[in-house]
């Protein structure tokens, strides 16, 4: 969320920032109501002053034996005066509300310009793209023909997007959660294992609600929804505390499996992993003071970049355009592995960096080293990895002449020793 005080004291600037964003906030009617709703708070106030006066007056024309009838009434007339004022007040709070909740992040000033992934800044790029075409085998026809991965019978469990994996693919598949957690805790990340149902406060606290309801699961008839990624429970664990300086940078990593509808998905990467209504991730949050937020982000994108460098698999790492940012953030990183099959880099994490805006909707402080004031920290999250998504890169990479498998070199030690996976071995289901 943004500072109110900030849209009201400087609106072109907020303006400017969110055009880059490609946004037209509606910043007149936030101002508008920002008004009203100071106008009516000044007046009951001043109501309320009055009020309490006219209750002393009449206490003391009792005390004294004399006639307070003029008063009560005037008293009364105040009562209904400020009870229609806050009549009044609440659907000016509601709407002013709701407008902030969905007014998005405004970037960094270091955030390019541009409309879409084309504007995208490569800023780093690790390893040699392999060679793509005929020859590069889909990720999904190779789990398949190695008993890796199970499309249909997923279909007959619950429809479209869902996979089973089977055999040697669910094992690699925990083999790299492992890696990816060990990874995180050497780098000084206390591991988190955090509930994937949470409530709807959480998801407005880290930005989903009431923007995205649609792109989330709900648990019928609870009130309960399931996470799009562990960025919510852990950003949301210290919603509304006070941290104390000392304590901070908060450094957390989870593995928890993920739930999103993709709405507006159709038609996009429905084929393989890359999409899934269910998928496993690692992801990182830190909560941070706001003078070492940028570094923060540059180290947080090192942390994630440094698991895919241990895989061996070439990926880029661009800075995002202001059109091509989420609702939330404020300067973001993609990390785009490369897809021999698809002949491109596809995006297997984000690393953001959210400002105060998480902060200021989920009430998390923290109180600077001495000082009775306190202050919104900065939250910032990312990938580190997307499970599947590197499974699938993977698969498409390290594919042998034979049709098999070659295991990265990091994950040996995690498979018990298992280097290959040959496809004359039955990995999964048989038929």
């Amino acid at each position: 969320m943004l500072d109110l005080r900030r849209i009201r004291e400087t609106p072109d600037e907020v303006r400017r920032l969110l055009a880059i964003k490609g946004v037209d906030a509606p910043i007149d009617r936030i101002l508008e109501l920002d008004q009203e709703r100071r106008r009516l708070l000044f007046q009951i106030e001043q109501d309320k002053a009055e009020r309490n006066r006219t209750s002393t007056a009449i206490a003391e024309r009792k005390r004294q034996g004399q006639a307070a009838e003029e008063l009560v009434e005037a008293m009364r007339a105040l009562g209904d005066r400020i009870a229609a004022q806050e009549s009044a007040l609440r659907p000016i709070e509601a709407e002013l509300e709701e407008l902030l909740l969905t007014t998005p992040n405004t970037p960094w000033p270091d955030v390019p310009p541009g409309r879409g992934a084309e504007d995208n800044v490569e800023v780093y790029r690790y390893g040699e793209p392999k060679a793509s075409g005929a020859q590069a085998i889909p990720h999904w026809e190779l789990g398949e023909r190695l008993q890796m991965l199970d499309f249909e019978r997923a279909h007959k469990l619950s429809g479209a997007r869902f996979t089973v994996l089977t055999g040697w693919g669910a094992k690699l598949s925990r083999a790299l959660i492992n890696f990816m957690l060990d990874h995180a805790t050497a780098r000084g990340y206390q591991e988190m294992e955090p509930p994937v149902l949470v409530l709807r406060e959480a998801m407005v606290g880290t930005g989903q609600f009431p923007k995205f309801v649609e792109d989330v699961f709900r648990v019928v008839p609870h009130e309960y929804y399931l996470i799009p990624t562990a960025e919510v429970p852990l950003t949301n664990y210290h919603r509304e505390e006070i941290l104390d300086e000392d304590t901070l940078p908060r450094k957390y990593v989870a593995y928890t499996p993920c739930f999103r509808s993709e709405a507006g998905a159709a038609g996009r990467d429905t084929r393989g992993l890359i999409r899934q209504h269910q998928f496993d991730k690692v992801e990182l949050v830190q909560l941070v003071r706001p003078e070492d937020s940028a570094a923060a982000l540059e180290a947080m994108r090192r942390d994630a970049e440094l698991v895919l460098e241990r895989l061996e698999l070439p990926f880029r790492t661009v800075l995002l355009c202001g059109g091509d940012m989420g609702f939330g953030q404020a300067k973001t990183y993609d990390l785009e592995v490369w897809m021999p099959s698809y002949g491109r880099y596809v995006e297997i994490s984000s690393v953001s960096n959210m400002s105060d805006f998480q902060a200021r909707r989920a009430s998390i402080r923290y109180r600077p080293r001495g000082a009775k004031r306190t202050d919104w920290v900065h939250t910032l999250n990312g990938s580190a990895l997307a499970v599947g998504r590197t499974l699938a890169a993977i698969l498409e990479n390290y594919q042998t002449e034979s049709g098999g498998l070659r295991i990265p070199e990091a994950l040996v030690p995690y498979l018990g020793g298992m280097s290959t996976i040959d496809p004359t071995v039955s990995t999964g289901l048989s038929g």
